[in-house]
Order: structure tokens, then sequence, then C-alpha cells
């Protein structure tokens, strides 16, 4: 008996509840507010949907004519800013409406909303990107002659393949001022030559300088022009260019070998200060020590036959008296 009442209990909720959908399917099943277009159609679900289906496309195009759709509104007026809605629903390979929208507002809570797919377009109208969407204003686009997809994809605006080999044919220069701003540093403000000349058109960093390039353009070799001077115990004492230790082609390793010029022993482990008065590393004596006097190295050296001794180094490579060349 209990089970019988049971079983009566849920069939009449089940009968209720299929009453209370069909007459009021708007309260009961409707996943979301209407758009603002379709609020007279509340309370009227079966004017686009059919018991138990989906929507149908033939629903909506009973209303929404294709051939009208972006020139004329479903009240028969002309729709006069044609910019805003572009008439290409003629061009779709199917009349599917629901492939793009949806009239309730509440699926975005629950589902990723359609995006516009390309590929429902006719294939003539696809490479026509201006049929449909307005040239960017800025000066590159200006230039181009090229179409849209040469550059950009249909699923995203960016990023792009931009292909500057293509852009040069198209407009027929190289000149990247033309779209690129030159650099302000002091630099590129000396520069008068194309930037070709260091960067590539891949990518702007890293630039291939020719330092020699420059020089002969700027008509200096002055380092110091571009570069800053390093902060460093040894720079601040230097007074020498640079390139007496470092190459053009890269700042490290430095190429400066002491030896070359004096070799060092175990009574010549001294300050740089005491060969390099004032820390100018561009010249040097000798007369720092205590054990030497003008007056004595020019006697003996005068023995010998030698007038000029101020320029040690050219003999003596290193503290040993006897290695004197």
């Amino acid at each position: 008996m209990m089970k019988s009442t049971a079983a009566i209990i849920i069939a009449v909720n089940l009968f209720i509840g299929f009453i209370l959908v069909l007459v009021y399917p708007h309260l009961m099943i409707s996943p979301g507010k209407l758009l603002d277009g379709h609020q007279d159609l509340t309370t009227d679900c079966f004017a686009c949907h059919t018991p138990f289906l989906r929507s149908s496309p033939k629903n909506c195009m009973a209303c929404h004519k294709p051939k009208e759709i972006g020139k004329l509104k479903t009240t028969g007026e002309k729709i006069i800013k044609q910019a805003d809605t572009v008439a290409f629903h003629q061009k779709l390979i199917e009349q599917d409406c629901v492939a793009c929208h949806s009239d309730h507002q509440g699926l975005k809570v629950y589902r990723k909303i359609h995006h516009f797919s390309h590929q429902l377009v006719m294939e003539s109208v696809r490479k026509e990107c201006s049929s449909c969407h307005k040239n960017p204003d800025d000066r590159l686009h200006k230039k181009l002659k090229l179409n849209c997809n040469e550059c950009h994809t249909s699923d995203e605006w960016k990023p792009t393949s931009f292909e500057h080999e293509k852009y040069f044919r198209s407009v027929g220069s190289k000149q990247c001022t033309g779209c690129h701003q030159k650099p302000d540093d002091r630099l590129h403000k000396k520069l008068d030559v194309g930037c070709g000349t260091c960067h590539s058109l891949d990518k702007w960093k890293p630039a291939s300088i020719d330092h020699e390039k420059y020089f002969r353009f700027i008509g200096n070799k002055q380092c110091t022009g571009c570069h800053q001077k390093p902060d460093d115990r040894l720079h601040r004492q230097l007074k020498g260019k640079c390139d007496i230790c470092h190459s053009l082609d890269k700042w490290k390793p430095a190429t400066f070998d002491h030896d070359e010029y004096f070799r060092f022993d175990k009574d010549h482990e001294t300050e740089c200060i005491t060969c390099h008065e004032n820390n100018d590393y561009s010249q040097y004596t000798c007369y720092g020590c205590h054990e030497h006097s003008r007056w004595n190295v020019r006697e003996e050296h005068l023995e010998e036959g030698i007038r000029d001794f101020e320029q040690c180094t050219e003999c003596h490579r290193s503290g040993d008296e006897d290695e004197a060349e």
C-alpha cells in the first residue's frame, strides 16, 4: 500500500512538472534573460524553440531574413550605420544562426561564447578582409597594398607573421623610418646610415654593428662618444684610449698583456702608481724607486754610449739588468 502511494505521489509531481514546463518554460528551464531585442518573446519560448529540440535556424530566419540582415531591420527600416552592421550574412556557406548567436545572456555563465568562424564565409569573401573590416589607420597600414591574410590569420589579429621583404616590395622602399621611429639615444642621433647596416629584418636585437663603418662615417674613433666609461677603480685611473686593451669586436676578453711592455719579477711587484704617475697608464717612469736617480742612470748609460735612455722598457723588458738589449 505504501509503495503504491509513493508511486502515485511521484507520478503526480512529474505530471505537474511537465505541465509547468509546457505552460511556463521561461520560468522553469530558461538559461537566462533574453537579449534586449528579444524581450517581447520572453514568455513565448516556442517562437524560437521546438519542444524538446534545439532552436532551429529556420525559426530565426522567419524574422531575420538573410538577404536583409545588415541592410534592413526586422521592422523593415533601413540600417543607416552600415559600417557598424556589415552585410556579410548573404555570403555565408550555410545559414546556421546558432553557430555564432545566442539569445540568452545566461549562457555566458555556463559555456564559452561562440566566436565567429571565418570558415563560414565563402572563400571569395574570406580573402577580402576590407569588405567587412576597416583598414587600420596607422602609417604602416596606410602604405600597404597587401592582403591582410599575408600577415594576419583569420583566427586572431595578433600575433602577425609580418615579412619585411613583402612589405618592401609592396611600397617600393626600404626605409625603416617610414614605419619605425629612430631611437633618440646619443649613438643613433649621430648615425645617418640605413638601419640594415647594423640590424636585421627579423629582430631589432642583437645588432651586428661594424665599428669600422661607424668610425668612417662620424670621422673619429672615440669610444666614449657612444659608450660610457666604466666606473671601476682601474678605469677611473686610466687616461688612455679604450683600444689599448679592448678590441672592436668584443669588450671582453680584454687584449692587454703587460708582459708585452714589461715583465714583472719579485722586485717589481708593487702598486701601479709607482711606475704610472697620477695613475696615467699611457705613460710610465722608472724613477719612482729610491735606488734610481737620473744622474746615476745617465752616467752609466753614457759610459755605454747610450744617450737616449728615457724609454727604459725599450731595452729592459724586465727587472733583470743583464737582460738589457
